[in-house]
């Protein structure tokens, strides 16, 4: 159970950070069968792109920056299974998100690669899986240590109470926020150990920087949502999640198809 100071920090910030989640066995496996699937099935040319790397990263950083990535871990791991219906990490979740069921939408490793680990601009992942509203959590799995030398995870507190917002978008960059308008200098950094979970919404801005570190930095993000919250577009739209709490309830205008997918549904807009 969450306390009410964590829950109220959380409602100013809109992120938080759930210390020690999984115990020392449970990394081992979950890094061991982690490990096994970044050599074996993950992509190793995934760092974004854009004119924004070079506000905040040097001609040589830019030139060599790397980061590894692949989704849904659960697929390919039985360790990992385990780690996203973990009922802990669950029910933490359904209290911030004051919800009776929570459905885990997408599992996405996000690994930077020791000395040239690539950064990531200031952004809400809204454009990445937009939702009608705010009831959706990221959840960032940290499998190792992650501190400012190694590119960790950098807010804005507060923004989410800015709502949706435009993002820089095209073909030939990565979705981003304004960098003359939100300062990456100006975010907070938030340290964490192998074993905790940082939580933030779908509209808390955030990033980070290069992993100048000598040691990976491996997360995995987890995406969990109330199920009434509805997917307008974007990663896993028309895919039901796994339940991880509670029942799923019936939503009008909602119907699953005979292989388990959900319908079209016509929704303008993020």
């Amino acid at each position: 159970m969450l306390s009410r100071e964590q829950i109220e920090f959380f409602g100013e910030n809109g992120y938080i950070k759930l210390e020690s989640v999984y115990s020392g066995d449970e990394l081992a496996a979950m890094s061991d069968e982690l490990d096994h699937i970044i050599n074996t099935f993950a992509t190793w040319e995934a760092a974004w792109v854009g004119p924004w790397r070079k506000e905040i990263m040097t001609e040589e950083e830019d030139a060599n920056a790397q980061l590894v990535a692949m989704h849904e871990p659960q697929h390919f791991s039985a360790a990992w299974t385990r780690a996203v219906t973990k009922p802990e990490l669950a029910d933490s979740i359904g209290e911030l998100l004051d919800t009776d069921a929570v459905e885990l939408h997408h599992g996405t490793l996000h690994a930077k690669t020791p000395g040239v680990g690539a950064p990531f601009p200031l952004h809400q992942d809204l454009p990445f899986y937009p939702h009608e509203d705010n009831r959706y959590i990221d959840a960032l799995v940290h499998m190792d240590d992650a501190d400012e030398e190694s590119g960790c995870i950098r807010f804005l507190p507060g923004s989410h109470k800015n709502g949706k917002l435009a993002h820089i978008m095209g073909p030939d960059t990565s979705p981003h926020l304004p960098t003359d308008e939100y300062d990456f200098h100006k975010s907070i950094h938030l340290p964490a150990k192998a074993g905790d979970v940082v939580l933030f919404t779908l509209w808390t801005i955030h990033g980070s920087a290069v992993n100048h570190g000598g040691a990976w930095r491996r997360i995995i993000r987890l995406g969990f949502r109330d199920p009434r919250n509805i997917q307008v577009g974007g990663q896993s739209l028309g895919r039901p999640g796994m339940m991880v709490k509670g029942v799923r309830p019936k939503i009008e205008g909602q119907s699953v198809d005979v292989y388990g997918n959900w319908e079209a549904r016509a929704t303008e807009g993020v």
